[in-house]
């Protein structure tokens, strides 16, 4: 499998860990840099041989378009991917002969079509865009408690997962437990089970939600049945996923 080294260019930090979130779902894709603006792209496209960049359009001095032209008089010219929050530049965008336009928040099946795009330049052949990886059956997850002993807490009893200072906790009705298993690792096992990625940070038990909440720019709050009765962020585009999972055209 040939691996595609990416870097992201945009300069909204909440922007470029979404999309680092969504491209972690595909096995060919490696993100290998990020940078906040033209500048310090630059500076990194010089340094790696990079094959694919995302570009934000607005962006603070030289716009993504403007880095584009630049990126053309060097001896490497990756593809490019344009994101933008505005379709007025989609012209612009294609006339410097880029790969694909996404509008933000950028939705998974649009990416994977882009991604598909970029192979299909590059020649890259069968390859698997997106893999889900089926973990044996099982009603438990292992985990640790705070004096060092290993317990099975059965996912029945879960409420959500999530990371913090890189550390995985898995969140009961009324304990908290560590997990060696990644947010990844955990998705894959109990995603088949009723549980949901609402943010790159945070899984939850479908079940355990009691309310829905506005909160800022699209994103959302769940508000769980746990004894604290906690708010979990959702992000705008798990909020997408989620509405149309549930049937509803919005949140009300």
């Amino acid at each position: 499998m040939r691996i595609c080294k990416t870097l992201i260019v945009d300069d909204e930090y909440a922007a470029r860990q979404e999309l680092r979130y969504l491209l972690s779902q595909f096995t060919d894709i490696e993100v290998v840099g990020e940078a906040t603006n033209a500048r310090e792209a630059l500076a990194l496209i010089r340094s790696i041989d990079y094959h694919l960049l995302f570009l934000d359009i607005m962006m603070p001095g030289m716009s993504g378009l403007e880095l584009s032209t630049a990126i053309r008089s060097l001896p490497r010219n990756p593809q490019i991917i344009f994101i933008s929050a505005y379709e007025d530049y989609a012209a612009e965008a294609f006339g410097v002969d880029a790969a694909d336009y996404l509008l933000k928040p950028v939705e998974e099946e649009s990416l994977r079509r882009a991604l598909q795009k970029v192979r299909q330049r590059v020649g890259i052949k069968d390859v698997t865009a997106q893999v889900h990886v089926q973990a044996p059956a099982i009603d438990r997850i292992p985990a640790q408690t705070p004096v060092g002993k290993t317990v099975l807490v059965p996912i029945r009893d879960i409420v959500f997962l999530y990371t913090e200072q890189s550390r995985i906790y898995i969140q009961t009705h009324n304990k908290k437990f560590v997990t060696r298993l990644t947010l990844d690792e955990l998705e894959s096992r109990l995603k088949p089970l009723g549980f949901f990625r609402a943010h790159r940070c945070y899984i939850v038990n479908l079940k355990d939600i009691k309310e829905i909440v506005p909160f800022a720019k699209g994103t959302y709050n769940l508000v769980l049945n746990d004894v604290q009765r906690s708010a979990v962020p959702l992000s705008r585009h798990r909020a997408k996923v989620l509405r149309e999972s549930l049937g509803l055209r919005r949140f009300r």
